[in-house]
């Protein structure tokens, strides 16, 4: 059995090195950098209660990964029960008149409203960068499932530019356009 010592320092050790890949994919989950934070709290709380229990190092953020996908989908569902529609819209944030920038808070308002499995899946295999097999054991979900979410969630998105019509090219990581 580890001493609370050594389990305080490793679990320091983790926090210290992938609390910023946490918060980076609570974000592209929630859209809101306040409730990334308040869900990045709650899956390392959660990782550190459980620490003994997961007992192999590698598997740590795994773990806190999964605790982190559940758990937002938990709170939408939550905050998707308390929803009451208003007569008014809320104020929408300025945006910089760069077409790049433009262009990318509109995308991300179009990913934001995206059913939550749906979004939870594209934020893993397109940002995430991991394979069909790694995400439905992440999201415990069958392979079949995460394609057809996956494929779901692109047609929505390229319906939802159509009907803005908008007309965007697809780009590698490096925002290169591909070579025709």
């Amino acid at each position: 059995m580890e001493s609370k010592t050594k389990i305080e320092a490793d679990f320091r050790d983790f926090v210290t090195a992938r609390s910023a890949a946490l918060h980076r994919s609570a974000y592209l989950l929630t859209g809101n950098w306040a409730t990334a934070e308040d869900l990045v709290q709650t899956a390392l709380t959660k990782t550190y209660l459980a620490w003994r229990r997961i007992g192999d190092i590698g598997s740590v953020e795994a773990y806190a990964r999964r605790v982190l996908y559940t758990t937002n989908v938990s709170w939408w569902r939550r905050m998707w029960r308390n929803e009451h529609p208003t007569e008014q819209m809320p104020e929408t944030p300025g945006t910089d008149h760069t077409d790049a920038h433009v262009e990318r808070d509109l995308m991300w308002r179009f990913v934001c409203k995206l059913p939550p499995k749906q979004r939870a899946v594209l934020v893993l295999r397109f940002y995430e960068d991991m394979s069909e097999s790694e995400t439905a054991s992440l999201l415990g979900i069958a392979a079949g499932t995460v394609k057809s979410q996956c494929s779901r969630a692109l047609a929505n998105l390229r319906n939802q530019l159509a009907v803005a019509g908008i007309e965007m090219q697809a780009t590698d990581r490096r925002g290169r356009r591909p070579a025709a």
